[in-house]
């Protein structure tokens, strides 16, 4: 069983929506091996009644999928609020950078492109759990006019309710515990998404610009500063 620090005795539930019966049997054999429990679907609808039904630990969601695609299924689901921190991974056979992005920016919280390694999705899978699961009762987080109340998982600007996905919320977390330090794309990678995980560097770039969207309300400053050839910073730019 893998260390998921998910509590004594519990199984997490993946579910893997895939349409190719091949791969269906090969990803729920490995996952089962590794302790997981597997629930399938075969097309995007049926994996939304799957989730309504009851919600997974995580998805491994194809992209193209017969009915609706793994896009859309991603987007419905952030979406509604019940979904809207449940982690996912898609699974792809795109290989395009401008496609990665996409799934990112639909909600995605990490991608794999086929052909994969079995032990490297494995591990990527393990490690969104860890970190789904790691927010414990901490207390509240403020800087300015942004308040993190990780008890409650619940974060204001100016008494503004702020809809976060899963890894923005990590990120926004890490910068409030670090407020006005420079962090470059390596350092977040390793703090935020974890050493056992690799993840390309612009995959930073995509959830940074999704922080600022939702952080950023009209006429407000932006807190996230970019600092050239350096990182990021929770800040703001000097005068």
């Amino acid at each position: 069983m893998p260390d998921l620090n998910l509590g004594a005795g519990s199984r997490p539930t993946i579910l893997v929506v895939e349409d190719e019966a091949p791969l269906l049997t090969l990803l729920r054999y490995n996952l089962e091996k590794q302790g997981f429990r597997v629930e399938e679907a075969t097309d995007g609808q049926e994996a939304l009644l799957r989730v309504a039904e009851a919600a997974p630990d995580l998805i491994l969601l194809d992209w193209m999928l017969p009915a609706l695609s793994g896009l859309e299924v991603c987007r419905q689901l952030r979406r509604k609020a019940p979904t809207r921190d449940l982690p996912i991974i898609m699974v792809t056979a795109r290989t395009e950078d401008q496609d990665a992005v996409r799934a990112l920016d639909t909600g995605a919280d990490d991608y794999i492109a086929k052909p994969f390694v079995m032990d490297a999705l494995m591990a990527r899978i393990r490690a969104l759990l860890r970190r789904s699961a790691g927010v414990g009762a901490k207390g509240v987080l403020s800087w300015r006019d942004i308040s993190m109340d990780q008890d409650a998982h619940r974060v204001t600007r100016d008494g503004r309710a702020l809809q976060l996905g899963p890894t923005e919320y990590r990120l926004l977390e890490f910068f409030l515990q670090h407020p006005g330090r420079v962090f470059s794309r390596e350092q977040l990678l390793d703090s935020v998404w974890g050493r056992d995980i690799h993840v390309e560097p612009r995959t930073v770039d995509v959830h940074i610009r999704r922080l600022r969207k939702v952080v950023n309300g009209d006429g407000e400053l932006d807190v996230i500063r970019t600092v050239r050839s350096a990182g990021y910073a929770l800040d703001v730019e000097p005068h």
